[in-house]
C-alpha cells in the first residue's frame, strides 16, 4: 500500500481550534526536542458590561513567558489598567517559575510604556512594517 500525499489547502481563515490544533503539535515537538513539558496558556482580559476591552494573551514554557497580544481599547489606555494587565502577568509568571516575559511591539504601538514597565529592547528590525521598526523586549524577572 502506498503512502498516500497531503494536500495543501489555502486558509487564510483558520478558526481557533485549528490555530490551537497546531499550536499543540508545535509543544509536543519542542517537548520532545528539549525535556519541558511545561507549556501553559496565560491570559488576563478586561471586561465591562460584559464586553472585552483589553487583554494579554500569551504562554509560559521552559522558565519563560512570551506575551503575544497585548490591547486595551483607546478610551481605558492610561488609566493604569496596562500596569495592572502586566503586574498580573508577572505574578503569575514568576508563580510559574520563569526568568523572563519576552514581547513584540512595533514603534508606533507601546514601547516606552514597556521601557517605563522595566523591559529592554533586545532585537530591533528596522522597516518592518516600512518607516517603522518591530522591536522584541525581554523583563528580567530576578529579584
Amino acid at each position: 500500500m502506498t503512502e498516500q500525499r497531503p494536500q495543501i489547502l489555502e486558509r487564510h481563515e483558520m478558526s481557533p481550534a485549528e490555530v490551537s490544533a497546531l499550536e499543540d503539535k508545535f509543544n509536543d515537538f519542542n517537548a520532545s526536542r528539549t525535556g519541558f513539558h511545561d507549556a501553559a496558556s496565560i491570559g488576563f482580559q478586561l471586561e465591562l458590561h460584559g464586553r472585552i476591552v483589553g487583554g494579554v494573551a500569551g504562554f509560559t514554557w521552559a522558565g519563560f513567558c512570551e506575551l503575544r497580544q497585548v490591547w486595551i481599547d483607546e478610551p481605558f489606555r492610561r488609566s493604569g489598567l496596562g500596569t495592572e494587565l502586566l503586574n498580573r502577568v508577572v505574578a503569575e509568571a514568576r508563580a510559574r517559575d520563569c526568568s523572563h516575559i519576552y514581547l513584540a511591539t512595533y514603534s508606533f504601538q507601546a514601547p516606552e510604556f514597556y521601557k517605563k514597565f522595566g523591559f529592554e529592547a533586545v532585537a530591533v528590525i528596522d522597516g518592518r512594517p516600512p518607516g517603522h521598526q518591530d522591536i522584541i523586549m525581554r523583563l528580567s524577572l530576578a529579584s
